[in-house]
C-alpha cells in the first residue's frame, strides 16, 4: 500500500550479493579527483526558476482536485500535455484502464515528455499528477470523503519537473531524458476499509512498468519526486530506494551535499514505502529512487497535511521547490 510505512526491515529477508569491482590504485584516484572536480565545475547547469515551478503547481491546483473521472482531472491532463509539447515535440499520452480497490474501472493517462529520443543513454524523471479522491486522514470525520487539492501530494513534483522540462528546452542536456507524469497513483483503498487488496496504489506506474512507451525501454536510473514542496524539507534516504538503488541514492545525496543542501538531504535511512519507484524497480528493473519528505513527528511519517483537505497552496514553499529542482538539474547535466 502506497504511503504506509513498512515497519519490518527488508534486510532481514533479503539475500545480499556482494559484487567485487576492481578499483584503481589510491594514487590514481587522487590524481583523477581534481580533474573530475574541474570538469564538473566547467559543466553548465541552468538555474532552476522557483517562481516558474510554483506557478505550475498553482495552475494544477486551480483546476481543483484532480481525482480520476472528474472534469478537473480531464482538464489538467490536457493542460499537462499541451504544456509539455511547448518544451519537446516528442510527447506521448499513454491511455490505460485500471481497476481500483473496489473493482471499479477508471481511465488513466500517463503523460510522457521525451528529450533527445535518439540517445541510447537515458535518465527517467517522474511524479504522479492525480490527487486523492478522499481526505481519509483528515482530523475532521466530516471531510474524509472530500477530494483533496493535492498541492504537495502530486502537484509539487509535477511543478518541479515542468520547470526542469522548460530548462531542457532552453539548454538541451547531453543525455536522453524521459519525464513521466503517472496517473492513478493515489486511488488506494481508504484507511477505514476492511478490504484486503494488493497493489491498489500506483496503478499508472504499474501499467507503464509492464508496458513502457517504447518496447525494450531502458534507462540508467530513475528519480521519483513525491511531496517535495513543504518548508524546511527533510529528504531522508528512504528504505526502498536504498534497497534497490543504493548507488543512485549515494550519487544524488552527494550532489545535494556539494550544492550545499546537506541539511535538507541528510544521510539518515528511514523506513521503506510503496510508491511509484517500487514498481519501476520491481517490474522493469530500472534502479529508481524516491525523493520524498519524511516527517518523524507525524503518525504517518509524511507531512502533517497528507491526505487532508489542508494539502493546499499555503503550505508550498518556493525555496524547497528550488532546492529539489537544482539537485535534479545538476544530476542530469553532470551525468
Amino acid at each position: 500500500m502506497k504511503k504506509i510505512l513498512i515497519k519490518t526491515t527488508l534486510w532481514s529477508t533479503a539475500i545480499i550479493v556482494l559484487t567485487v569491482v576492481a578499483c584503481k590504485s589510491e594514487d590514481k584516484q587522487k590524481k583523477s579527483e581534481p580533474t573530475e572536480e574541474k570538469s564538473r565545475a566547467e559543466i553548465f547547469v541552468p538555474d532552476f526558476n522557483a517562481d516558474s515551478a510554483y506557478a505550475y503547481v498553482q495552475k494544477q491546483v486551480d483546476f481543483g482536485p484532480r481525482a480520476p473521472g472528474s472534469e478537473a482531472h480531464a482538464q489538467c491532463a490536457q493542460w499537462l500535455t499541451n504544456t509539455m509539447k511547448r518544451f519537446t515535440p516528442n510527447v506521448e499520452v499513454q491511455h490505460f484502464k485500471a481497476r481500483i480497490f473496489d473493482r471499479k474501472t477508471y481511465n488513466g493517462q500517463n503523460i510522457i515528455g521525451i528529450f533527445n529520443p535518439e540517445k541510447k543513454e537515458r535518465i527517467l524523471l517522474c511524479a504522479h499528477w492525480d490527487t486523492r479522491p478522499f481526505a481519509d486522514h483528515d482530523p475532521n470525520p466530516e471531510n474524509r470523503n472530500t477530494p483533496i487539492d493535492g498541492a504537495n501530494d502530486g502537484a509539487s513534483g509535477v511543478g518541479v519537473l515542468l520547470e526542469v522540462a522548460r530548462q531542457f528546452n532552453l539548454h538541451n542536456p547531453d543525455i536522453g531524458v524521459d519525464i513521466i507524469f503517472f496517473d492513478l497513483e493515489d486511488f488506494g483503498k481508504p484507511q477505514a476499509t476492511q478490504l484486503e487488496v494488493e497493489d491498489d496504489w500506483c496503478l499508472g506506474s504499474q501499467y507503464w512498468s509492464r508496458t513502457p512507451h517504447k518496447p525494450g525501454y531502458r534507462a540508467k536510473f530513475g528519480i521519483l519526486l513525491d511531496m517535495v514542496g513543504v518548508p524546511n524539507p527533510n529528504f531522508t534516504q528512504e528504505g526502498m530506494s536504498v534497497y534497490f538503488a543504493r548507488h543512485i541514492v549515494d550519487k544524488v545525496w552527494s550532489i545535494a551535499s556539494q550544492l550545499g543542501y546537506e541539511q535538507y538531504f541528510p544521510t539518515t535511512e528511514t523506513p521503506a514505502i510503496i510508491d511509484d519507484h517500487y514498481y519501476i524497480n520491481k517490474l522493469i528493473r530500472i534502479p529508481t529512487i524516491d525523493i520524498i519528505h519524511y516527517e518523524p513527528e507525524s503518525s504517518s511519517g509524511f507531512f502533517h497535511y497528507w491526505h487532508t483537505v489542508d494539502d493546499t497552496m499555503e503550505h508550498i514553499d518556493k525555496e524547497t521547490l528550488r532546492i529539489v529542482g537544482d539537485v535534479v538539474l545538476t544530476v542530469v547535466y553532470w551525468e
